[in-house]
Formats: C-alpha cells, sequence, structure tokens
C-alpha cells in the first residue's frame, strides 16, 4: 500500500498578541465549559450529519491538513490556556494592558536583579516585594467569575472580557497595602516601624499585625479561588481550621494538638519562614519565574516549531512516522515547558491531523497527545514547579533533580513509544510519509535551539546556581534568536517575553504563598508525624513483615496523591503530600531523594488520572474525541509512570532509577525496568512486536511479569523474568497455530471503552 504524503501546517512567526493571549474566562480543569463542549457535543453532533455535510467537514479538516488555516496556532494558544491549571484570564487591554505589561516587566526585572544582586535585607525581604507585585495584578488579570444573577454563557465570557470592576481595583489596592505593610518604615501606634520591627514582633504580633496578617489570608485565598477554582482554599481553611479547633478534640486522638489561637496562626503565616514567605513562595519568585521567562523566549524565538519539525523530520518514511513523531514532540517540547496541558495541545495542534491521516480514532490520538504532553512535566531540564521545591527542601542542587528524574523519564516515555508501535502493527493504521526537509538539514539550520538547554545543564554542572544557569541560557537563547529573522527577539518581543513569562507564575505564586497555610499548621500542630504514624499503623494491621509494611504503605500513599491530585493543582499537591505522606516514607527507612520524587511523580500523574485527567481533557478537545474512553487510553499510555515511582521505593536497588548508587545498580535496575515496561506495554496492548497477536493468558501473564520485575530483588526480578518467556513463548505457540502472524481482522475487546471506527481501508 502506497504511503500518503501529508505536511506540516506553514510556520509564519506569529507571536501571541495581548488581545488574546489572556484569552476569556473559563472554569477549573474540574468543570470545563470548553471540555464538554468540544470534546463531548462536537463527537455527538458528528454523529448526525448529512452526508453533503460530513463530505464538507472532511473538506475542512483536509484544509486544515494542508496548513492553510492561518489561525492555528492562534487557536492552539487559545485552547492551551483553558486547560491549564489555573483558569484563563481575562483580556487586559488599553491602560490597564498597558499598566499590566509595566508591573510585570518590573517584576520580572527585580527577579532578574535579585539572581546577581541580591537585596541586602534577605530572601524574605525580597518575597514580600515579589509577592507585593504579582497579587494585586491577579486580581485584575482573573474575573471574580462571582455574579448575583445568571446570565447565558456567552453574556458571562463578554462581562469577563470587560476589564477589572471596581472591586477588582479595591482588592489590587487592599492586596498592595497588605503586602507591603511590613516593609513600610510608618509606626502606626505599636505596629509597623519597618522590616526590622516587624520581624521584633515575630510572637508577639500587635492586633494591627494581626489585622494585616489577617487581610494577606484571605486575599490569598480569593487570588487561590480566581486561579484555580474552590478546591484549594477549601483545602487550606480545612487546615486553618485544624488548627484552630485542633486543641478540643479528645487528647487520646492521634491527631489532637494542645491548640492555637488565632493571633498565633496568623504569626505563623505572615512572620515565620513556613508561612507565606515560606520555601514554595521563594521557589516560585526565585526559580519558577525564570523559567517561566525562559520557556517563553524560547517559544518567541521558533524552539517549539523546531522540535515538532525535527520530530517529523526523523520519522517522516517510518510505518508509524505519525505515533513517533507526536511522542518525540512531546518529549522535545517537555524540556522547555514544563505544563502538560499546553505540551498537549501544541502537539496535538500539529500532529492531530497526521495521527487522523493515518487511521488513529480520536480517542486514541488524544490518549496518546495527553500521555505525552504529561511527560513536559517529567523531562529534564525543566521539569514541573514541584521539581524546584524538592531542591529546596532536600537542600540539594537543581542538577541533582535532573539525574534522579533521568531514568524514570526514558523508561516513561519508552512504555509510550513501545505501545505506539504495538497500536500501529495491531489495528493496521496506514503508513503516511510527512513532507518535510531533512533532520540533518533542519538540525544545521537550526539546532542551535539546542545550545541553551545543553547551557543550563554545563553551567549547573559548573557549580552555578539554578537561576544563574537559567538567565545565561535565556541570554543565549534572545541573541540565537537573530539567526531566523521570522523570530527575532526585537525589544517589543523581549517586553513580550518578560511578560509573559511573570503572567505565567502569577497563579503558581498565589498558590505557593497560599501553601504557606498548610505547611505553616503541619509545622506548628505537629500533624506530619502524626498522619505518618497513622498510614503505617493501617499498613502494619495488614503484616507486620517490614517488606509488605513499605510495599503497602507506598500503595496506599500512591492512592492518597492520586486523590489529592485531582482536587489541587500539582504544586500544592506536592506540599502538601510531602508533609502529610513524606514522613512515613522516611520513617519506614526510604530515601529522601526517593520519598520526594514518589511524591512528585503522584502528584504530576492527576493530569491523566481520570476522572479529571486535565491533559487528557485537553487532548478530547483537540481531536474532537469523546472525553471519556480518551481518558481511558491515556491511562494505557501513561501506565509506566504509575509504576516506576512503586519501584524506587520499595527496595534499595530501585534507588539504581534515580541514579544513585554504583554503576551496576543504576544498570540492573534501568534494565530491569525497561524489560518489565515492555512486557507491561505487551500486555496492554495485545501484540507482540514482530510476532504478532498475544491472547488472553499471554497477556495476563506479561502483566503479572511486569509487576513482578519492577520489585527489584533478585528471586522476584527472576520469577519475573520467566513468566516473560512464558508469555512471549505462548505468543510464538499461538502465531504457530494460526498459520502466520497476521492482523486481527477486528479490534479486540480490550480497548477500555474505545469506539471502534475501523474500517477496511484502515486495515490496509
Amino acid at each position: 500500500m502506497d504511503a500518503e504524503v501529508v505536511s506540516l501546517p506553514p510556520d509564519d512567526g506569529s507571536v501571541a498578541g495581548p488581545e488574546w493571549a489572556d484569552d476569556g474566562p473559563g472554569e477549573t480543569h474540574h468543570h470545563s465549559r470548553a471540555a464538554h463542549h468540544t470534546a463531548g457535543e462536537q463527537h455527538t453532533a458528528d454523529d448526525h450529519h448529512t452526508p453533503d455535510e460530513n463530505e464538507a467537514r472532511d473538506k475542512d479538516d483536509e484544509t486544515r491538513d494542508k496548513g492553510e488555516s492561518p489561525d492555528q496556532t492562534r487557536d492552539a494558544r487559545e485552547l492551551a490556556a483553558r486547560f491549564e491549571e489555573e483558569k484563563p484570564g481575562r483580556v487586559l487591554a488599553g491602560p490597564v494592558g498597558v499598566l499590566f505589561t509595566g508591573v510585570t516587566v518590573a517584576v520580572g526585572l527585580l527577579t532578574l536583579w535579585q539572581v546577581f544582586f541580591p537585596l541586602a535585607q534577605g530572601s524574605k525581604y525580597y518575597l514580600i516585594f515579589f509577592l507585593a507585585g504579582v497579587l494585586p495584578v491577579v486580581f485584575l488579570a482573573y474575573p471574580s467569575g462571582v455574579r448575583l444573577r445568571r446570565a447565558k454563557a456567552d453574556a458571562d465570557d463578554a462581562d469577563d472580557r470587560r476589564g477589572p470592576t471596581p472591586v477588582d481595583w479595591l482588592l489590587a489596592l487592599a492586596a498592595l497595602v497588605v503586602c507591603l505593610y511590613p516593609v513600610l518604615p510608618v509606626t502606626i501606634g505599636a505596629g509597623g516601624g519597618g522590616y526590622d520591627a516587624f520581624l521584633d514582633r515575630q510572637g508577639l504580633l500587635d492586633p494591627l499585625d494581626v489585622a494585616f496578617g489577617t487581610g494577606l489570608l484571605l486575599l490569598l485565598l480569593e487570588a487561590c479561588r480566581r486561579t484555580t477554582g474552590w478546591i484549594l482554599p477549601a483545602v487550606c481553611v480545612l487546615f486553618l481550621g485544624y488548627g484552630y479547633y485542633g486543641g478540643l478534640l479528645p487528647q487520646s486522638w492521634p491527631v489532637a494538638h494542645a491548640g492555637l489561637d488565632f493571633g498565633q496562626l496568623v504569626d505563623a503565616f505572615y512572620n515565620s519562614d513556613s508561612g507565606f514567605y515560606g520555601t514554595p513562595l521563594d521557589v516560585a519568585a526565585s526559580y519558577i519565574v525564570l523559567f517561566t521567562i525562559y520557556g517563553a523566549v524560547l517559544d518567541l524565538s521558533g524552539a517549539g516549531r523546531f522540535f515538532v519539525e525535527l520530530s517529523a523530520a526523523a520519522f517522516r518514511r517510518s510505518r508509524t512516522a505519525a505515533g513517533r513523531t507526536a511522542v518525540a514532540s512531546g518529549f522535545l517540547l517537555g524540556t522547555v515547558s514544563g505544563s502538560g496541558a499546553a505540551t498537549t495541545v501544541s502537539i496535538g495542534a500539529v500532529t492531530w491531523p497526521i495521527l487522523r491521516r493515518a487511521g488513529y480514532p480520536a480517542e486514541r490520538a488524544g490518549g496518546m497527545l495527553a500521555a505525552a504532553g504529561v511527560g513536559a512535566i517529567l523531562s529534564p531540564p525543566t521539569l514541573g514547579a514541584a521539581a524546584f521545591i524538592i531542591a529546596e527542601y532536600l537542600g540539594v542542587s537543581y542538577l541533582q533533580v535532573l539525574g534522579w528524574a533521568t531514568v524514570p523519564t526514558i523508561l516513561y516515555y519508552l512504555g509510550i513509544l513501545l505501545s505506539v508501535e504495538i497500536d500501529a502493527r495491531r489495528s493496521g493504521v496506514r503508513p503516511v510519509v510527512i513532507d518535510t526537509g531533512s533532520a540533518w538539514r533542519l538540525l544545521a539550520r537550526f539546532g542551535y535551539h539546542f545550545l541553551s538547554l545543553l547551557v543550563i545543564i554545563v553551567v549547573l554542572a559548573l557549580g552555578a546556581s539554578a537561576m544563574r544557569a537559567v538567565v545565561i541560557a535565556t541570554v543565549i537563547a534572545a541573541a540565537l534568536s537573530f539567526l531566523d529573522r521570522r523570530h527575532r527577539l526585537t525589544p517589543a518581543r523581549l517586553v513580550a517575553a518578560l511578560r509573559d513569562g511573570v503572567r505565567g507564575v502569577l497563579a503558581v505564586s498565589a498558590v505557593c504563598a497560599a501553601a504557606g497555610i498548610i505547611t505553616a499548621t503541619t509545622t506548628k500542630t505537629g500533624l506530619g508525624p502524626q498522619a505518618a504514624a497513622l498510614l503505617i499503623d493501617g499498613a502494619q494491621a495488614v503484616s507486620s513483615e517490614p517488606a509488605v509494611v513499605l510495599a503497602l504503605t507506598a500503595v496506599l500513599a500512591a492512592v492518597a496523591l492520586s486523590l489529592l491530585g485531582l482536587a489541587v493543582p500539582v504544586t500544592a499537591s506536592f506540599v502538601i503530600g510531602w508533609v502529610i505522606i513524606g514522613p512515613a516514607l522516611l520513617n519506614l527507612g526510604v530515601e529522601a531523594p526517593a520519598a520526594a520524587m514518589f511524591v512528585f511523580y503522584f502528584a504530576v500523574l492527576s493530569e491523566v488520572s481520570p476522572p479529571t485527567a486535565l491533559a487528557a481533557v485537553a487532548a478530547a478537545a483537540v481531536t474532537g474525541g469523546r472525553l471519556v474512553p480518551t481518558m481511558w487510553q491515556t491511562l494505557r499510555y501513561a501506565l509506566p509512570a504509575y509504576l516506576i515511582p512503586l519501584a524506587f521505593v520499595i527496595t534499595p536497588t530501585g534507588l539504581g532509577l534515580l541514579g544513585i548508587g554504583g554503576p551496576g545498580r543504576i544498570v540492573t535496575a534501568g534494565l530491569v525496568s525497561a524489560l518489565g515496561v515492555a512486557v507491561l506495554a505487551v500486555a496492554a496492548g495485545g501484540w507482540l512486536p514482530g510476532v504478532g497477536p498475544a491472547g488472553v493468558p499471554e497477556r495476563i501473564v506479561g502483566a503479572i511479569a511486569g509487576l513482578v520485575l519492577l520489585w527489584l530483588e533478585p528471586l522476584p526480578m527472576a520469577i519475573g523474568a520467566a513468566l516473560a518467556a512464558l508469555a512471549v513463548a505462548g505468543v510464538y505457540v499461538r502465531r504457530g497455530a494460526a498459520g502466520h502472524p497476521g492482523r486481527p481482522a477486528v479490534e479486540e475487546s480490550v480497548d477500555l471503552g474505545e469506539e471502534r471506527e475501523w474500517d477496511g481501508s484502515t486495515r490496509g
């Protein structure tokens, strides 16, 4: 069968303009209007088109496939904004837009200044000014979403686009005052008096201090509600209530404490190093904002487009070119993105037309795109925001965290690639040839985009801080942009990069500051060790064997973290998980790096975990597939990500997956885990590449083998290898009985709810 030639959409070098970069109102990722409309209603509508309408729609699809839509890049970015962890902001134009740009650029410049010329008063002093810069503009950039009367959705959208209301301006002014109060050199009764006087009152706050601290508490809760929805503020209020009323609990209860009055709580939040100005906000103001600025510079310089084109060129003539391109694009974009939903939409906008031409159903393609996109949060050198918090909590360099993430990332994408290869052979997708230049020519012309990424690694290896490394990489990326006249970073584009970089950290900053409520309450009440003891006691109620207790605790922790991640953003999920679940793992002898990365991975996996699965919702919106089947397909592709963290927690050999231990441990852990991932991919996909279909018995044996192999001890590894060999032998026997490998005439019944859309043409 001749392969069809497919072209990539053209790149005109356009840049997101302010008129749509912060597009419109939306819901939280748990209740997105756009998701339900795009991913659900569109599919239903298609089922009722007349033949003529379907023909017209197919022509429109072909037009988009050929790259003739000038708004494709714009549409992709608008769609990405709808499915980020935070709600999309409102459009800010005119004088308000100028003010917003001025404030965000000023914050960006302050952040850059702090890297090379730190403020003499210390990091907390800097954090006060940083929060005073970002918190007020949150109220300008994000609508309240609260209305006295229910109106139509279109009217709601139009209202949100009008700009800040008088209430928004009042809240912004109040935020500025309460944030700057600790440093104002004005004495007000027994309060005020400047930064040093404020610190001197730690533990003995004046009533005026308590009043301003309470104001900041309420404003942070409102900022979190506007940017992420109601759930995180509710969690913060729950911790606040526990701190205040916990003393009323029966003292025989493990979680009871002596009790704290409101002034003590506000003091812990407002005037301690574990509250609003604690490690999470420090990370947001010192690392995350710099990496978002770097990502904005790379995006404006054309790096994202280059990574997609390079992926397409590398696999343009392979049988599975469409799937490989999607996965490779997700990995390369993930090195600079750090956002699962945004990466999913970015690669989907370009590769979904190719996947559709190859014969992939919308749900399966959506699952592939979502799984590849979520890998962005797991991929060095720009991991998700929680990775920087790991470095701060453990007191290690960011380079070490990158080293810990390298092997698990390889295993994650190995699992996705194997699933792609299996799907292509099992389902008989059509081969396509992607019409693009050679990979070597692209590398020769645009390979300089990799240079700034390498600079980050090299500068970190030389002992510099992550902040200096990313600033140097940003300068280099900006300078190299002049090698491509379509993407030169002119002064206007540099301003846009600073604006977009700081804009990207607004919601994260509000979340990180509010996380201080959780960390300070946990520290003051001793909740962490108490919750850890309860978790361990639950495991010990089943067995007294230490290995079994550790395994059960890890499984319970994984379930708890997955449920927590469904409700709150990744960063908050990690912070809560670390202070509540982290101590349980540490008490059982798990090394701190393994415990931290375990919590990190399961916090990230909320983006692919049903029933919310933010990345899957975004992918379904791109492909038009049904939402629930897309989620299940995403879960199948991302399966290794759920199992690998268990491997490096439950056995000492598993530390080799984090690059910890001698070369022997690292190689053994990596190879055995790769075999386990491969066997699990075969079991999930029902096909052994090069041989043929696997029956239900072989798949069950293979699944058991994969799970046993991930228990990285000599006896389980031997048993797992034997079971894997037995499963492979069973596939060979089945092939011999059939007389030829062949492809199944119909799709098997294990597609996790996928609608069968195959016809004779798709099997070729």
